[in-house]
């Protein structure tokens, strides 16, 4: 997936929306806001699971894995106010070969077109070098931007660090534009309604860009996959997860059950057995979860069935890389 053409399209249909609609049908006391807000950050800072807790529903799969999130993923909270289209990125890290190129080339681009930023930083670690790579990019593009000092919960020590990293920055790169800065806890949900009212605050009124009851555009595919990838992860943490991909073959879908074929990718033959398990038991285990919450997600029986192929290097292979959404 080129981010370039898979985003602007997006960001054209939603404006024409705005364009075409009569914002005149709308009264002084129904007025509403909509907009587009990237959510960006180094990895591990908790985006996703931000998103999550704002939407009060899982739209994106969480884990302490690095490039746990591998697609641009909107999500999209509607409520009174008006309605805010999330787009949650990967998590810019020290990239390793084509996948982690790509996977960064996506969350850089992702600001481009978008109303307002959500910029996510751990106040409990120390502040790394992509940190400031993302304060630096947000003070030259000038775009609307609050910044989340998530993870407070543990204490915040580094919070102060942060800010005075932006100030130092915007006094050298005179910067003008400020940032909205909050300090909370998307784990435990501290300040999570003023992070909600700052973020209205950035978006313009115009009318809903999707209809009320969707929560996300994501394809249904992309999803099943990430449900599948986030149970190995689950089950595995740092011993494999880069080599592993996920490709959903088929759904077949029967009112009575959904029956889906996903084939599950590792680069090595040696790393086959690691993912089926003794006696298939990490296999089967993994096929169980991911029905159980892909269940409770479509609210119909699902039956998963996983082959899994051995694809040497399959991260540094365009058309593999293309063909899972990754390039």
């Amino acid at each position: 997936m080129r981010l370039d053409n898979e985003l602007e399209p997006v960001f054209s249909a939603v404006r024409n929306v705005i364009n075409v609609a009569s914002c005149a049908a709308m009264t002084d006391n129904t007025r509403q806001k909509a907009g587009v807000t990237a959510v960006v950050g180094r990895t591990n800072v908790g985006k996703s699971t931000l998103l999550n807790a704002l939407l009060g529903e899982k739209v994106s799969i969480v884990s302490d894995t690095v490039q746990t999130t591998r697609n641009v993923i909107r999500a999209i909270l509607t409520e009174e106010r008006g309605q805010i289209v999330f787009l949650d990125t990967p998590g810019i890290h020290k990239a390793e070969g084509d996948l982690g190129k790509n996977l960064n080339k996506m969350a850089r681009s992702a600001i481009g077109g978008a109303d307002s930023v959500l910029l996510v930083l751990d106040a409990s670690a120390k502040p790394w070098q992509e940190d400031e790579g993302w304060m630096r990019r947000l003070m030259k593009d000038e775009t609307p931007c609050v910044i989340l000092l998530n993870k407070m919960d543990l204490g915040g020590d580094f919070a102060e660090e942060y800010k005075k990293i932006w100030k130092d920055t915007a006094e050298e790169k005179g910067a003008t534009l400020p940032p909205v800065w909050v300090e909370g806890s998307a784990l435990n949900g501290d300040q999570l309604p003023e992070l909600s009212e700052a973020l209205f605050e950035q978006i313009p009124e115009g009318p809903l860009l999707f209809p009320e009851e969707i929560l996300t555009d994501y394809p249904r595919k992309l999803n099943i996959s990430d449900v599948i990838r986030e149970k190995y992860f689950d089950r595995l943490h740092d011993e494999l997860p880069h080599c592993l991909a996920i490709w959903v073959e088929s759904i077949e879908e029967t009112p009575a059950k959904w029956n889906i074929q996903a084939e599950v990718y590792v680069e090595r033959h040696s790393q086959k057995g690691i993912v089926i398990g003794e006696k298939g038991r990490l296999l089967k285990s993994v096929q169980y979860q991911a029905e159980k919450e892909l269940q409770e997600m479509y609210g119909v029986p699902i039956k998963v069935r996983l082959w899994v192929k051995v694809e040497k290097d399959w991260r540094k292979n365009f058309w593999i890389l293309k063909k899972l959404g990754y390039a």
